[in-house]
């Protein structure tokens, strides 16, 4: 009976020892931040142990997760939900059941996951673009891009766009009664990341007739230049997303090449043929002084030019739009950007709504102070979070207000 008890302890112990970390006092409901941490940890362990046995690849095992989590498409007295294909990729349309007085409203979505794992069919997404639609009685576009590793850069961007492209015709918008001046792009993570990108190249497409209203960018990756920004090193081990994941996501992103991820995680990975970029990302000029906390800005560290002469796209302003020319940005539509303060994302945003504003873009920005990445997406299930209920109420009304 003693060796039981004993078992039972230390069991217990080394579970609280696995769940518990330091959560920030403005956190109001720590218990289940902490749980959604320790799953968050525990799955990527998981993924990282059978990756390092060769059993599968770490993103392909993380994929079981959006597996588990898929949603078939599912109509309700609201909304008609279908799956089909737009230029030849996946999406998911939402389509309200509300009657009209007039063409109605449009939001293409972008999902986060790094641009490695995820679906619009995931039930995070498949509610978050279900109430956008319900809510604001208008056609939400969801879309099914290809991932990484299997695909890597420009893939992703390649998919998404070709969708937008295909929406944005006369005659589709027309097909599903929507308002040609009244369209936004809009995408959490990586899929802010996909939206800013897309919001910018179609900026140069004489092909496309059609401009978009506004684009909505919750906690979006931005930049892969300076992966030592003051939110890198603040929330480093925070939930969901700890700099050492982001890095790996990054990289993948581009190659399998672990030489890419070591030198970007060392920040060490820009040439010094490309310092002209950094200006673009130089957090001592763009972040206010109460997000610098002390912090002192370094000059860049260079790396190799062999690296970005075979990987060039963490160059591309196709996927860090934070490199975009202040010519392009004053040409932006009216834009919402989400940050949450406890987020290694977090100085992206808030260095994007800054060059933004300067470049005189009408910029609403919504800074979460008690907030982490992903917080949107617990609004049901398991653990429900009154943060995230909080951001998707916010990002919703902006939505309906503006657009």
């Amino acid at each position: 009976m003693g060796a039981k008890l004993l078992c039972l302890f230390l069991a217990s112990a080394l579970v609280a020892y696995y769940v518990y970390i330091p959560i920030p006092e403005d956190f109001e409901e720590p218990w289940k931040v902490m749980l959604i941490a320790a799953a968050f940890r525990a799955a990527t362990h998981l993924a990282e142990v059978a990756d390092q046995l060769g059993l599968i690849h770490h993103v392909e095992a993380l994929m079981l997760i959006t597996t588990v989590e898929y949603i078939a498409p599912t109509s309700d007295e609201n909304v008609t939900v279908m799956d089909t294909e737009f230029n030849n990729v996946g999406v998911r349309l939402y389509l309200p059941r509300k009657l009209s007085d007039g063409l109605r409203r449009a939001v293409v979505y972008f999902h986060g996951g790094g641009w490695c794992i995820g679906q619009a069919g995931m039930k995070p997404y498949d509610r978050l673009t279900r109430w956008t639609s319900n809510r604001l009685n208008a056609v939400v576009v969801s879309v099914n891009y290809r991932l990484a590793p299997k695909y890597r850069f420009p893939v992703q961007f390649e998919d998404v766009y070709l969708v937008m492209k295909f929406f944005l015709q006369r005659s589709v918008l027309s097909q599903y009664g929507v308002d040609p001046d009244r369209v936004c792009v809009a995408g959490d993570s990586a899929g802010g990341n996909l939206a800013a990108a897309v919001a910018q190249q179609l900026l140069e497409d004489s092909e496309v007739e059609t401009k978009l209203k506004a684009q909505a960018l919750l906690y979006p990756v931005l930049q892969s230049l300076d992966l030592n920004l003051p939110s890198y090193q603040e929330n480093e081990n925070k939930p969901v997303l700890s700099k050492l994941y982001m890095v790996r996501l990054w990289s993948e992103y581009f190659t399998s090449d672990s030489s890419l991820r070591e030198a970007m995680a060392s920040n060490r990975h820009v040439p010094v043929e490309s310092s002209h970029l950094f200006p673009f990302v130089n957090w001592s000029n763009l972040l206010p002084e109460e997000l610098k906390k002390g912090h002192v800005y370094t000059s860049p560290t260079y790396g190799s030019s062999e690296l970005a002469q075979k990987y060039p796209g963490f160059l591309d302003p196709r996927a860090a739009p934070l490199l975009a020319s202040d010519a392009w940005l004053r040409r932006l539509p009216l834009t919402y950007i989400l940050t949450c303060e406890h987020d290694v994302l977090r100085d992206d945003g808030v260095m994007y709504a800054r060059r933004l504003r300067a470049a005189g873009v009408p910029v609403t920005h919504d800074h979460a102070k008690d907030a982490f990445h992903g917080a949107m997406l617990f609004v049901l299930g398991p653990i429900e979070l009154a943060v995230g209920h909080r951001l998707v109420n916010r990002y919703i009304k902006w939505l309906n207000e503006n657009l």
